[in-house]
């Protein structure tokens, strides 16, 4: 896609100057611009604009001079806005490979593609303008709404249920088997794993994350949640709307995250744990079974604690070293002090 300069600016409603018809057809880093490129600006970068760029979006109080500018308060978001318009997901057209394998019984609706092997069950039901890309699984009884793009080896295990616009990127899988045994004493036997999952509206699912179907109920990830690359979401999980959960993230069983809550890559958590509204976990914290993170903070540590505590904790533990060499000297003093008395 391409648009102008000021057809930009009015899009996203700011002021521009410079060359207002100049097409603009892609976006590129600071740099590596191009001559009909777009780039961003949130502080000074160097002492002057990137060579060659076609428009850059600048705070109004460090825009550069010379080149042509969009004035944004929040230059990064509207670049991600424009971007989204410059380099639009892929829509269906109602291109069917030869090789795809569709159902007598599946409802297919106007504009949706499906790729080379992929395959669509019995009573499955997708929304128009959606993507199947090579090797998708749709399972049986499977519905997914409006302009979805499911890229190429996503599965899709029976009973799953997806919103509209949701991406779900190369294996990513959705409805497998919760992690759910009994024992007697000597084996394992397997709990019921026969709930489903539902992906509401505008989530996106990175590359290799699984999210696994209820055992009884519904594993469920709220509207607009992005969730990032190898994450390991477990039966009856809910996550809240407008969530950010970055990789390597396991997440065990019937753990609730609020809404807007940020967290980090590699965070543990738990089985029945529960993180409210708005809170943020730092990176590789661990949050025990059945912990409650309370709203209003930022977390970090195993077990995870206040951001404040946690620092000060850290503070201390880099000085033990100098603690126990400490303490060893008062060890030796008070012996000699017990020595000294006994003889005195």
């Amino acid at each position: 896609m391409s648009y102008t300069i000021q057809q930009l600016a009015a899009r996203l409603g700011r002021e521009f100057q410079g060359e207002g018809a100049l097409l603009i057809t892609s976006v590129s880093g600071w740099e590596s611009p191009g001559a009909s490129s777009l780039v961003f600006l949130e502080g000074a970068k160097g002492s002057g604009p990137p060579s060659g760029c076609g428009c850059v979006i600048a705070p109004p109080d460090c825009a550069p001079a010379g080149v042509n500018v969009i004035f944004s308060p929040r230059p990064k978001l509207d670049f991600a806005r424009a971007a989204g318009w410059l380099h639009p997901r892929p829509e269906g057209r109602g291109t069917r490979h030869p090789s795809a394998e569709i159902a007598a019984d599946a409802e297919l609706g106007a504009r949706v593609d499906v790729g080379p092997c992929a395959v669509v069950e019995p009573g499955a039901r997708i929304g128009p303008g959606t993507v199947l890309g090579a090797g998708v699984l749709v399972g049986r009884g499977c519905v997914l709404g409006a302009g979805c793009v499911l890229h190429p080896g996503v599965v899709l295990y029976p009973g799953v249920r997806i919103g509209s616009r949701v991406v779900l990127h190369a294996g990513a899988v959705i409805g497998a088997d919760g992690f759910g045994y009994v024992s007697d004493g000597e084996a394992y036997w397997k709990f019921p794993q026969v709930g489903s999952v539902v992906l509401e509206d505008d989530v996106e699912i990175g590359a290799n994350t699984t999210i696994d179907r209820g055992s009884l109920g519904t594993t469920r990830v709220g509207a607009g949640s992005k969730i990032d690359n190898l994450v390991q979401i477990a039966h009856n999980v809910e996550i809240g709307r407008h969530v950010v959960i970055a990789a390597q993230t396991g997440i065990s069983g019937s753990t609730v995250i609020g809404d807007h809550a940020v967290i980090g890559g590699q965070v543990g958590f738990g089985d029945h744990a529960r993180v409210e509204p708005g809170v943020v976990i730092g990176s590789k914290a661990g949050i025990l079974p059945g912990k409650i993170v309370r709203s209003g903070g930022v977390y970090w540590g195993v077990p995870v604690r206040p951001l404040g505590e946690y620092k000060r904790l850290n503070a201390l533990f880099g000085k033990l070293p100098e603690m126990k060499a400490e303490l060893e000297s008062l060890k030796r003093e008070v012996a000699r002090l017990r020595g000294f008395l006994g003889t005195a």
